[in-house]
């Protein structure tokens, strides 16, 4: 850092992306979430019929996008509020519902942006560990001062929790601001977007990068009431009003038209997380309940850091986190069958080296 970094930023710890390397052609890519399937033909078809407009700024409001969103959850478009992924719709609730008066409260395992969101916005902050099992208790939040953010499903761990738990959180105390982040939500987790038509103190925050091919995009959204959006727009228009961009708008609102193409995606890769599941448990591979589009997994023949470097020697990336309490796993993404099928393969090929080194 140079000598004229502020003070201010002294200690924080910049969010640390998935790798994503220059010579991608040497791998199968299982560590960032992203999807195998392209976006939709129908948005990309419909995003370049936009592109005579880039001569001129993008709609600051995002009219059309917002009420092609709002279309979808069946909530008013004063309700939502399109963002530059979800991460900058995540940043604004931080920058909007968070000081010393009111810390963020989330979990000691979950997404990694949330503990740099409260250091970059000067916000004191909780983690608060998960069970032994990685599972959430709400139970452990209630009674809590300070504004929650809950990943469902959950990151790195994909463990959902159902709706009923959630809303049972909202209400125990409606003075102050939930944060729901469904990233993942469509692949197996119930959302919690109906709850917003009922209570005031509610954010759920989804994006186009997972489910809906659209990671390259940068798009996001936050779903609220009218008074919660009234406030993150007012932090939108200090910060960047012209937050997306008249392509990803459109390519948005392309996907919005294709619900069909989002949804045969979401099966298959429900249906390729079931065949990963079942392949790994019958090599002895503890696996957590996912909802998401990857799995946490962890063996005892081999720990998290060597399976992560053998498999990565092999061609294959998933992702590896170093905190002490999931240091003996690893995340992997769900992608096609075939990337799946080298995923299983080159896992077998491991266990049976690391057996044969036993065996000497």
């Amino acid at each position: 850092m140079s000598r004229f970094f502020s003070s201010k930023y002294s200690n924080l710890e910049a969010y640390v992306p998935g790798e994503q390397p220059s010579d991608m052609d040497r791998y199968v890519k299982l560590n960032t979430n992203e999807s195998p399937f392209p976006p939709s033909p129908k948005a990309l078809r419909y995003a370049a019929e936009k592109t005579r407009v880039l001569n001129l700024y993008s709609d600051p409001q995002s009219q059309v996008l917002t009420q092609a969103i709002a279309r979808t959850y069946d909530v008013e478009p004063d309700m939502v509020l399109a963002t530059n992924g979800s991460d900058e719709a995540l940043n604004f609730a931080f920058m909007a519902y968070t000081d010393k008066e009111n810390p963020a409260l989330f979990a000691d395992i979950t997404y990694g942006f949330y503990p740099v969101f409260a250091e970059l916005n000067a916000s004191p902050y909780e983690t608060i560990p998960l069970r032994e099992d990685f599972s959430l208790c709400v139970d452990d939040y209630i009674g809590k001062r300070g504004t929650v953010f809950i990943a469902n499903p959950n990151a790195p761990t994909g463990v959902a929790l159902p709706v009923s738990e959630i809303e049972r959180l909202v209400k125990s105390d409606e003075n102050r601001i939930v944060v729901i982040d469904e990233a993942y939500v469509d692949f197996g987790a119930q959302s919690c977007v109906s709850l917003t038509k009922k209570y005031k103190n509610l954010i759920v925050c989804q994006t186009f990068s997972k489910s809906r091919s659209f990671a390259g995009g940068r798009l996001g959204y936050a779903i609220a009431s009218k008074e919660i959006i009234a406030d993150l727009n007012t932090i939108k228009y200090s910060t960047n009003p012209y937050n997306i961009n008249s392509m990803t708008s459109a390519m948005g609102i392309g996907i919005l038209s294709d619900e069909a193409y989002t949804k045969e995606n979401c099966n298959a890769i429900i249906e390729n997380r079931k065949y990963t599941v079942d392949a790994l448990k019958n090599m002895g591979f503890k696996v957590l309940p996912s909802c998401a589009n990857f799995i946490f997994i962890s063996s005892d023949k081999i720990d998290g850091t060597k399976l992560y470097t053998r498999l990565k020697e092999k061609g294959v990336l998933v992702r590896h986190f170093t905190k002490d309490r999931i240091s003996n796993w690893c995340r992997v993404s769900i992608g096609s069958r075939k990337s799946m099928e080298i995923f299983i393969t080159k896992v077998k090929e491991i266990l049976a080296e690391a057996g044969s080194k036993e065996a000497i």
